[in-house]
């Protein structure tokens, strides 16, 4: 596929969404779970608890007291008791528990060990059923305990693991890996000249999963054609158990020393998205492989890789996770935007009493800006004026934003 002309930021978000479909469901260890959705209803194996257990540390009794203590295990005729801990099995004949704290061990006329009442003991204890966890008493076996469509959190994962499931079925989501380019990039300490400091190995992973994919490995990549395409390889893209998803950085452009599109030809792969008009991050590709894998490629400057990750990467993987595609918001703009030439601008922006102001410090290698930021306006090339609404989304790590109002109308540019 030949694509001429950059695409509008708009479709490119539309495109970059409807070009994928969900991942299967499957099975995950209980571990890895927690976050996830449930994609079949969790019903119970067996009643829960499957058996009658002790709410208390004391002892098992047969009617009222005092009772003759005996052997654990054993059957507990009237008048009989035997101790018990927490959880232990209610043995047969016996109807309540005595806790720990309200009976006194003593010693009966013949010498045998005997149970009394403490003196202060609450009055009618022990009552019949009490301190006793009734086997079924939290659920009957093939009752429905979490439903299909919920996002697990710890307790769904322990009650899952109380009604004996080692792993569940969830809706799939998308495995991603990253190639990290850039000879000139170092990794620690103060970047010499020519040197410059990783700005995506320490946050991409985390912006991936907040986007809703599942980071993996990051492999660093030189700049020759034949380390893009040994590293492209490498993550197993090409394999069945290779990721769903590559995330490149840098090598977009079109200079002698930018290998994106040449790795994917010599990968039998399609440009999906070669490029979209906007600034900044226009230099963006999304790409498809034969096996049905997908590959975006960012800009090399930090905030234009993340204005292309949030308006393509972001559709793909909602798509890919059984996700809808986010809602586009209107702020108004508290101040006005001169007209530009690009025919979209992405800008960083802060509310202020209730108002969208831009924030500076944003080209397209300047972190700055966003990092003081609570979403990005879609500003327009005709400019915005104060106070008119303008198309926005918010920033994935800024969710208490979302509620914002919906713009219905964002499908076509803005």
């Amino acid at each position: 596929m030949i694509i001429d002309q950059p695409l509008a930021w708009s479709d490119a978000r539309r495109l970059a969404f409807d070009c994928a479909t969900p991942i299967s469901p499957g099975p995950i260890p209980l571990s890895d779970a927690i976050g996830r959705v449930l994609a079949v209803d969790v019903t119970a194996l067996q009643s829960l608890p499957h058996y009658a257990s002790s709410a208390m540390d004391g002892w098992a009794v047969n009617a009222g007291g005092p009772w003759a203590v005996a052997e654990p295990g054993q059957h507990l005729d009237p008048g009989s008791a035997a101790p018990i801990v927490t959880g232990g099995v209610i043995p047969p004949g016996a109807q309540a528990v005595l806790r720990l704290e309200s009976g006194q061990l003593t010693t009966g006329p013949h010498g045998q060990p005997l149970l009394v009442l403490r003196a202060d003991a609450p009055a009618g204890e022990p009552r019949i059923g009490q301190h006793i966890r009734r086997s079924g008493s939290e659920a009957a076996a093939g009752e429905t305990l979490i439903a299909a469509g919920t996002a697990l959190n710890p307790a769904h994962i322990a009650l899952a693991a109380v009604a004996g499931f080692d792993q569940l079925e969830v809706l799939g989501n998308p495995h991603v890996e990253m190639l990290l380019t850039g000879s000139e990039v170092v990794s620690s300490g103060i970047p010499l000249p020519g040197q410059v400091r990783d700005t995506f190995g320490p946050q991409l992973g985390a912006v991936i999963r907040l986007l809703g994919g599942i980071p993996g490995a990051q492999h660093r990549v030189g700049d020759s054609f034949e380390e893009w395409l040994a590293a492209l390889e490498a993550s197993g893209i090409e394999s069945r158990q290779g990721a769903d998803v590559v995330v490149t950085t840098g090598g977009t452009g079109r200079s002698a020393s930018d290998h994106f599109r040449r790795a994917i030809a010599a990968l039998g792969g399609q440009l999906l998205i070669d490029g979209i008009a906007m600034r900044p991050g226009h230099p963006a590709v999304l790409a498809k492989l034969p096996n049905g894998r997908f590959v975006v490629g960012l800009p090399g400057n930090p905030l234009a890789a993340l204005m292309a990750l949030f308006t393509i990467g972001s559709p793909l993987l909602a798509a890919l996770g059984h996700r809808p595609l986010d809602e586009i918001n209107r702020v108004p703009c508290g101040t006005a935007i001169d007209a530009h030439t690009a025919p979209t601008r992405l800008m960083p922006f802060r509310i202020l009493d209730g108002m969208a102001l831009p924030v500076q410090h944003t080209r397209p290698g300047m972190m700055r800006g966003l990092a003081a930021a609570d979403g990005v306006m879609v500003v327009p090339s005709r400019g915005v004026q104060p106070g008119e609404p303008v198309s926005s989304f918010t920033l994935p790590w800024r969710p208490e934003l979302q509620s914002l109002p919906v713009d219905r109308s964002i499908g076509a540019a803005p």
